[in-house]
């Protein structure tokens, strides 16, 4: 299924939203795009199912500070013990 996006005069392409739906992107995700011979290239989703960085990366909210280790094993102290 084909679709035409059209470029704007800054060079820049919106990608309709049943295409993003079809890619499985949400706001914020990344797209990978494969230069390929001919003058074709291949759009697909950033995702490394099951990496670590995957995972922590999806943790980070805007205006957070990161927690020191001392900090981490305070909470997770108080987990265990069911605080």
């Amino acid at each position: 299924m084909s679709r035409v996006l059209t470029v704007t005069a800054k060079g820049q392409v919106t990608l309709r939203r049943e295409v993003l739906e079809h890619l499985g992107i949400s706001p914020g995700d990344k797209l990978i795009v494969e230069l390929l011979p001919s003058g074709r290239a291949e759009v697909r989703a950033a995702r490394t199912p099951g990496s670590i960085e995957g995972f922590i990366g999806s943790l980070r909210t805007p205006r957070t500070r990161s927690l020191s280790i001392d900090e981490m094993n305070e909470i997770a102290a108080r987990g265990w013990a069911g605080q």
